[in-house]
Order: C-alpha cells, then structure tokens, then sequence
C-alpha cells in the first residue's frame, strides 16, 4: 500500500500542530479498522549496501501481483540495529534477517498472506535456534531506546510520521512558556550531558550561550563524528531527522539564536539526503523560517560539511588527518 497523505499546509499556531498530529493519527485508526498492517524495512546505510532497496522493490512487487497492496503499507526506515544481519525486515514483533529479493515471495504469500511465519529467515541463535520475536533475541532484550526512538520505527523522508508521534510538541511547548530557565531546570534534573569524552553536562553548555549578551548567536550541531568507528550521528540523522532539527530550535529559543548550522560529514550522503528533505519539509509548513507557530521565534538552521578530516591531539599540538 503506497501512503497517501493530503498536501502538507502552513502549520501557524499549537492548535493546528496538535490538529494535524490528530487527523494524521485518525487515518491511521481507520486503516487499522479496515485491516491496513505495516511492513518495516530498514533504509539505512548498512542494509542500503546489503540490498535493501532491491528487496523493498521485490516486496512491493508482490504484494501487487498477489492482490495485497491494499492491506500492506511497506515503511522504509532507519537503521533497526542489528546492522549485521542486512537487511532487516520487521512486521509486528517478528523480525527477519538477511533478506534477499529472492526470498519477498516467502514473505508476502506465507507470512502477509497466511499469517506464518519464515522461520529460516529468522534469527539464529548461536546455539542454531531460530527465534521470531524481537524479545525472544539477544541483540534487543536489554535495550531501551531513547536518542533512537524513532529509528527503524518512522520514514524519515515524511514529516507526517514525525509529527505522529509527538514530533514538534516539544517545541511548541518551550515557546508557548516563554520560559528558558524551566528549559535548563529539565535539562539539569534529566542529567543529560554530552556524548563525547568528557561527558560535560548539557545544563551547564545551554547556560553558559544564554548568559552570553551578544546580540548574535549561533546553535552548531557537530554531526561530522571523526572518531573512527562511531556511526550514532550517522544513525540519528538518516533516521530521525527532524528530532535534531527540533532539539536545535528549542536550543535556539533557550539560548536566544536566530540561526543554526549542522555541520556533517561529506562521507555521509544518505544522512545529508534525509537531513536535507526534512529542513525542506519543516520550511514547508512553517516549523523553520519566521514567526514559527505564531509565536514570534525565527529560527532556520543550514548544513556545512566537512571534508573528512579528523583532529588528534598529540602531546598538545593538534594535528589534522
């Protein structure tokens, strides 16, 4: 089933936010109601290069020759997790890996279209069991996601998946309170602070830029992760966009800046793809540009990538590689 959503609109104040994040929410009960189900597929980097998009096609191919494109969205998605067994297919709890076009038939006429499960292309377990259910499988059982969410659960490339689920809400409510100082309490009790080595509490980086009395300021989100290895930017932004779009803006609105820059790596294409047609879609329909909501806040944000250098600091000289 291909997704049909009505021409996006001007969103100008919390009322018409929360209004489309309801009607958006109602489509979704109804296909429910007439028996609409969700195949997931992963879309990211890793299962990109395992055949992904070739195995979505295969897929969506199928549902139509067997006559079940009307009870099936297919979703493509960010990363899932278990890069290692690309591509990564989930609907409902059940997950499959490694899946090829060669196997979309099996799929859709067992699985789709009689309700039984693949087992062979179902997780493996070391000991050589096969297990179905994402609960059932290491790899998940002792996770809970928060920075990742939405990856593996949302498209991307749509808005409308974002705002479903609460997406923006935050940012209408820092800027309907007119309150930072609440913005940076949150942020103290959450014991939030940065990911990198030195751990530095957020709380205190907010608190510092708001204290600043320049009349200019600036939000830079450092996603050009040159630390070899590290792929959780990558993963943020190829699968839940607009949640780093809305984080800088309510960065912005806490500090007093008017403009933020994203600064990503070049070696990134798909992340700068997505990342690109999320700041187009939120311009769209008026959660970036001027007076977002009404409320009198202007904020956009524009991308700058790096060319793939890496900084290493070596008995206190830097050096660029």
């Amino acid at each position: 089933m291909t997704e049909q959503f009505t021409k996006r609109s001007l969103v100008s104040s919390i009322d018409e936010l929360n209004a489309w994040r309801d009607r958006l929410l109602a489509e979704r009960k109804r296909e429910a109601e007439l028996g609409v189900n969700e195949l997931r597929i992963c879309t990211g980097a890793g299962c990109i290069a395992s055949g992904s998009l070739r195995t979505r096609e295969e897929i969506e191919g199928q549902l139509r020759d067997r006559g079940l494109a009307d009870r099936w969205r297919v979703v493509g998605t960010g990363c899932m997790g278990p890069c290692f067994g690309g591509p990564v297919i989930m609907v409902g709890d059940v997950v499959y890996e490694r899946v090829r076009p060669e196997d979309a038939a099996a799929i859709v006429v067992e699985h789709l279209g009689q309700g039984r499960v693949v087992e062979r292309l179902t997780h493996r377990r070391p000991d050589g069991r096969h297990v179905a259910r994402l609960e059932e499988i290491d790899f998940f059982k002792r996770q809970v996601k928060i920075v990742l969410r939405n990856c593996g659960v949302i498209d991307p490339m749509r808005i409308e998946h974002y705002i479903e689920r609460d997406g923006y809400q935050a940012l209408a409510q820092v800027l309907s309170r007119k309150d930072p100082d609440s913005v940076i309490d949150a942020l103290r009790e959450s014991g939030l602070r940065g990911r990198g080595g030195a751990g530095f509490p957020t709380w205190r980086k907010w608190t510092f830029a708001r204290q600043q009395t320049d009349a200019i300021k600036f939000v830079v989100c450092n996603a050009d992760e040159g630390d070899p290895g590290a792929f959780m930017d990558r993963s943020v932004l190829e699968g839940d966009p607009h949640s780093v779009i809305e984080g800088m803006a309510i960065a912005a609105a806490t500090i007093g800046a008017q403009k933020g820059f994203i600064y990503v790596r070049a070696e990134y294409p798909l992340a700068v793809e997505r990342l690109r047609i999320a700041l187009d879609q939120a311009r769209e329909v008026g959660l970036l540009g001027q007076n977002i909501l009404n409320l009198g806040f202007d904020f956009d944000i524009e991308i700058r990538m790096g060319s793939g250098a890496f900084v290493w600091r070596r008995n206190g000289i830097d050096d660029v590689y």
